[in-house]
């Protein structure tokens, strides 16, 4: 055998090495990573990529130096970027810079490494508290920029929304495909289920716990009245990875259940009881704020995309959370 007949095969190896795909998912051991993990193991098409998933450990995103460090690295060829500095509706009451500084020096250097080692397409996730407070409702993707977010968040709020600012000036200076996903409230396993600055759901799951553990009442903090839209996470995730290889547009799209799916805070807190078998009181402290009473939000644009996605009910979802936390109560974040 000549070494020329073995050129074909070296050719096709050599060129399946360099379109290979690399997808880095920073923020990748939280609950919306650790769901895009989950989720990827049971499709076909991510057998021939090779997908990182970046924690803490990996960098600090706010360091600019660390971020081309991991692009570096592991030079990828697509991102979907999930890190942030996160908390509920108290933390972000108190710590509004904090939470406008980090914001904005993560998706800066992250989206500045993307386009200077060549990424090919950016996903990243905003959130329903960028819209105005002021807004007709249901809110929709054309309504972002159209007055000031909601005071209570308004560092985290703005430094999200400059993430659609910036894919729109990366399309115009540099032709780039940087997208955006605006996902209604997440929950699931792997989260953070602080009671102090955690999100609704996981926050209630945890004092529910306490609270059956201690024989105590079981108390919302607000009158249980806001509505909210609640995604699980893996409904979340799944549809992320499809808008990473399906959606072709830098406008946002919003990921959500329908508006038929929307409940009140102490609904969930009683289907938390019911999943919880918590037989005590449900109590509502009304010395605490409630933030905005309704964000609702249409997922029309998905359902144009999507009409036949089933989405993971808000009963089936909490059950499956509190069944999570309870089997990992000792490692979860709390």
């Amino acid at each position: 055998s000549t070494l020329l007949e073995y050129r074909p095969n070296i050719l096709r190896r050599l060129g399946k090495a360099m379109s290979k795909t690399t997808i880095l998912v920073t923020g990748g051991t939280g609950l919306y990573g650790k769901a895009i993990e989950a989720v990827i193991k049971k499709t076909e098409e991510t057998k021939d990529e090779t997908w990182v998933f970046l924690s803490s450990k990996d960098g600090n995103l706010v360091n600019r130096l660390e971020v081309e460090a991991i692009f570096e690295k592991h030079k990828p060829t697509h991102c979907i970027h999930l890190a942030a500095k996160v908390g509920g509706l108290f933390h972000n009451l108190r710590k509004k810079v904090d939470f406008y500084r980090e914001n904005t020096l993560i998706n800066d250097n992250v989206m500045e490494c993307c386009r200077i080692y060549g990424v090919k397409k950016l996903v990243s996730c905003l959130s329903t508290c960028i819209f105005p407070d002021k807004t007709p409702y249901p809110i929709d993707e054309t309504m972002v920029h159209n007055g000031p977010p909601h005071t209570s968040n308004m560092g985290y709020s703005v430094a999200k929304r400059m993430i659609d600012v910036l894919n729109h000036c990366y399309k115009d200076q540099y032709g780039l495909e940087y997208t955006s996903v605006i996902p209604t409230n997440i929950y699931g396993p792997h989260d953070n289920f602080c009671i102090e600055d955690g999100h609704v759901i996981p926050g209630l799951i945890h004092k529910c716990y306490i609270a059956k553990r201690d024989g105590t009442d079981f108390v919302i903090w607000g009158s249980g009245s806001p509505l909210r839209q609640f995604i699980y996470s893996e409904d979340l995730a799944d549809l992320t990875v499809w808008v990473l290889r399906h959606y072709d547009s830098i406008e946002p799209i919003i990921l959500s259940p329908d508006e038929e799916a929307e409940v009140s805070i102490k609904d969930v807190a009683e289907m938390i009881a019911e999943a919880m078998s918590f037989q005590g009181k449900v109590v509502c402290d009304t010395t605490k704020a409630d933030g905005q009473f309704k964000k609702t939000a249409s997922n029309k644009k998905l359902r144009t995309l999507r009409p036949d996605y089933k989405f993971v009910s808000i009963k089936e979802g909490i059950q499956k959370s509190v069944d999570w936390f309870l089997a990992n109560y000792e490692t979860a974040r709390k």
